[in-house]
């Protein structure tokens, strides 16, 4: 059994064949997926997939390049949304000064309030955090303890240390598997089991090979094939212990 921790199901790129992605999924040992809210209208889809596909679980949330359009309303629904039996955790959620689709002065705020509405809702958190790793810790910090995930880690072992000495998980993508991505399989190599989670972030960053066609949650058999080769480890070890990771988690 293998869990897709994050990706994005309710995203147009499947509205053709979504029934035919999940099955394929299903078919490879996929057992629950869990659709990621990125924002207001993606976090009242992604709830709506879960109650259709007993399979499927929803986060809620609001990503930090929509900060710029956040209002008191959107806080409102978001926390309604939160109530709700099959959302397992607030996200993604977080700062991103990459792509600095929203002002950063924003985008610390947005973060404050997810944060907040995570805390009163007793949920973990997805978090999205891209060149402000820094100001990302020094929030978190601050609220701790809260049960969070890293999602798509993209840092280095001191980054990781910090996240693991905080409790949380670390979850990768498929980006793993690209030539260039050494840096990332090092950091596998010295992230413990126990504290991995294994995600495809679809329908972004499929695996090499793949490159340039949408991803799918099915490419995370491959995903996790690609982690036991790099620990040394059997499959069927990685399936197992990130499969109670996400449990434990994400409480499902």
């Amino acid at each position: 059994m293998l869990v897709d921790t994050h990706c994005h199901l309710d995203f147009p790129e499947y509205d053709q064949d979504r029934d035919q992605v999940i099955s394929r999924a299903k078919e490879q040992g996929i057992e629950y997926i869990i659709d990621i809210g990125s924002s207001l209208q993606g976090s009242r889809r992604a709830l709506e997939l879960a109650q259709k596909y007993e399979s499927i679980y929803a986060t809620v949330g609001i990503h930090p390049h929509e900060a710029d359009t956040f209002t008191p309303e959107t806080e409102k629904e978001i926390r309604s949304l939160a109530k709700n039996e099959k959302v397992v955790a607030i996200g993604e959620i977080g700062l991103d000064y990459f792509k600095n689709f929203s002002k950063p002065q924003n985008q610390l705020p947005l973060f404050a309030q997810m944060l907040k509405i995570a805390k009163d809702s007793n949920l973990p958190i997805v978090i999205h955090t891209r060149e402000a790793q820094s100001d990302t810790l020094k929030i978190l910090k601050e609220v701790m303890p809260i049960r969070a995930v890293v999602h798509c880690f993209s840092g280095d072992s001191n980054f990781l240390k910090e996240c693991l000495n905080l409790g949380f998980l670390i979850s990768f993508t498929c980006n793993v598997t690209y030539k260039k991505a050494q840096n990332l399989r090092e950091i596998i190599k010295i992230t413990p089991l126990d504290k991995l989670l294994l995600e495809t972030d679809a329908p972004y960053l499929s695996p090499e090979g793949f490159r340039g066609k949408r991803n799918e949650p099915v490419q995370v058999r491959l995903l996790a094939e690609f982690v036991a080769d790099i620990k040394g480890i059997k499959l069927e070890e990685v399936a197992k212990v990130t499969t109670e990771n996400a449990r434990s988690l994400f409480n499902f």
